[in-house]
């Protein structure tokens, strides 16, 4: 079963997959592997401290992050698999739009995080090999 399948039989929101994908970049990014802060996400999402601690406590439902009280939130594997997943498609989506389109980058960014939560692992495979094809590489 692929990521987004998973996505839809856990019945995550686009909300839900923002905040994995979120902390996957903030791990990524800051090198956050004992756990991401939860103002870090709200920063990130231009959202308050409580809508955070809102959808991790449903991510914590589903068993995708873990926290103890008041401390960092961490993924789980499945959650960290699932925000990868996420992640990897908007930046996708986001080189194809710049690059071979020619939109601008910031609307591109905008634009493919509303697109990646559509599209099936499938899909996007079939969409990078046609890039590939065409010489162009996004960074897994």
């Amino acid at each position: 079963m692929d990521t987004t399948e998973r996505s839809r039989e856990l019945h995550l929101t686009v909300a839900n997959e923002d905040y994995l994908e979120c902390m996957v970049r903030i791990e990524q990014e800051d090198g956050a592997e004992a756990g991401v802060r939860s103002v870090d996400i709200a920063t990130m999402l231009g959202v308050s401290k409580a809508s955070v601690n809102k959808a991790v406590t449903a991510l914590k439902a589903q068993g995708l992050v873990e926290q103890s009280h008041y401390g960092k939130v961490m993924l789980t594997p499945q959650g960290r698999e699932i925000g990868s997943a996420v992640w990897y498609r908007h930046r996708l989506i986001r080189t194809f739009l710049v690059q071979e389109l020619g939109v601008e980058f910031d609307r591109a960014d905008a634009e493919a995080c509303m697109m990646e939560h559509a599209l099936s692992e499938d899909t996007m495979a079939r969409w990078l090999s046609y890039l590939e094809q065409q010489g162009i590489t996004v960074e897994r």
